[in-house]
C-alpha cells in the first residue's frame, strides 16, 4: 500500500515509517525540520531512514503547496507531524499552527479527492489533562495549550468521519520513550546528564509523577495494527501504552542502575499544565487491535542507553 507519514524525522515518526517500510508498503515521509529541539537529531533519523531506502522530503503543514504530497493514490496517513510537548518556549500560536491549522490543510486537499486515504491522527494523553488514567468515552480536560490544540486537532479529524467525508481513527499515546526519544524528553535528558556529568533539571514535584512509560516499538505494534483493522477504527479513538506505571524517580533509578552511576539533580519550579498521573487504558485497543505491549521498563531503557551511546 501507499502510505504518507508526516513529522517522519521525527521520534515516533521514523521509527513508524521504518516499520511500514520493512513491511513492504511504499512509504512517503515529509517533515518540516523544525529547529524546535537541535535539527542534527532529525537529520540523523533522516539518515538512518535514507539508508533503508525512506527519503523525506522537507515539507511545511502549515504553508507549502500540499497537492503533490498528499494525493488521491494514497491508501493511509499516519499524521505525527506537530508542536509536541509541554514547553514555556512555545507560544500558543506555535501550538495553533502546528497542531490545528496544518492538520486543517491536510483534510482540506483531502475533500477534493474521489478516493480518499485512510487518515490515522496521532494524538496524545495530555487531551485527558492532569489525570491520564481515563477510558476513550470519558470527558477529556486538557491543561496545557498543547492538550487543547491536539484534542481539537483530534476532533477536526473524526469531524470528517462522522460527516462521512473520510475514514480515520485517532490514537492517543502514552508517554513513549526509548532510542531516537527527543533531546528534551527525560529519559534521553538523563541518559546525557549521566554519561556526560551534567545536572539533570528536575520538576519540582515531578519525581512522585505516575507514568506509563511505553517503548516505542510497542507504540508503533499499535499505530501499524489500524491498517489490519481499518474497518473498526472508523471515527474511533484508541488510548495506546502499557498498564505498568512507574514514578519518575523509578525511572532517574533505573537510568542510573543500567549507568552504574549517580545523577546529580538540579531542582526547577514545576511546570504548568504537567500531568501528575498517566496509566493507559487500554482494553479497547486490546479487543479491537489485539494490542499487547510486552516491554519492560528495564529492557527499554537498556535499548535507549545503547542507542545514546552509539550515537553521541
Amino acid at each position: 500500500m501507499k502510505v504518507l507519514v508526516t513529522g517522519a524525522a521525527g521520534f515516533i515518526g521514523s521509527h513508524t515509517s521504518e516499520r511500514l517500510h520493512s513491511l513492504g508498503h511504499e512509504v512517503r515521509a515529509i517533515d518540516n525540520f523544525s529547529d524546535y529541539y537541535d535539527r542534527s537529531l532529525k537529520e540523523l533519523n533522516a539518515k538512518e531512514l535514507s539508508e533503508k531506502g525512506i527519503e523525506i522530503t522537507k515539507v511545511d503543514l502549515r504553508e507549502d503547496d500540499l497537492g503533490q504530497i498528499v494525493t488521491e493514490d494514497l491508501d493511509f496517513i499516519f499524521h505525527f507531524a506537530a508542536q509536541p510537548g509541554i514547553s514555556v518556549t512555545s507560544t500558543f500560536p506555535d501550538y495553533f499552527t502546528n497542531n490545528i491549522l496544518g492538520t486543517q490543510r491536510m483534510l482540506d486537499v483531502i475533500e477534493g479527492f474521489s478516493q480518499k486515504p485512510f487518515f490515522v491522527n496521532i494524538a496524545t494523553s495530555s487531551i485527558y489533562g492532569l489525570h491520564a488514567t481515563m477510558t476513550e468515552d470519558e470527558a477529556p480536560l486538557p491543561a496545557s495549550w498543547y492538550g487543547v490544540t491536539k484534542l481539537a486537532a483530534e476532533q477536526l479529524v473524526l469531524a470528517y468521519a462522522r460527516r462521512g467525508l473520510l475514514k480515520s481513527t485517532s490514537l492517543r499515546l502514552y508517554s513513549v520513550y526509548g532510542p531516537r526519544e527527543r533531546p528534551d524528553k527525560l529519559y534521553t535528558r538523563l541518559i546525557d546528564c549521566g554519561l556526560n556529568d551534567k545536572p539533570f533539571p528536575l520538576y519540582e514535584g515531578s519525581e512522585k509523577h505516575l507514568r506509563s512509560f511505553t517503548y516505542v516499538q510497542d507504540i508503533v505494534d499499535g499505530i501499524v495494527s489500524v491498517m489490519d483493522h481499518a474497518e473498526v477504527c472508523n471515527a474511533e479513538i484508541f488510548n495506546l501504552g502499557t498498564e505498568e506505571e512507574n514514578s519518575t524517580a523509578t525511572g532517574i533509578a533505573t537510568v542510573e542502575a543500567i549507568l552504574n552511576k549517580k545523577i546529580t539533580i538540579e531542582n526547577k519550579p514545576p511546570r504548568p499544565g504537567d500531568q501528575s498521573r498517566t496509566k493507559a487504558n487500554i482494553d479497547k485497543a486490546r479487543k479491537l487491535l489485539n494490542y499487547n505491549p510486552t516491554t519492560g521498563l528495564r529492557e527499554g531503557l537498556e535499548a535507549q542507553v545503547e542507542w545514546f551511546r552509539k550515537n553521541f
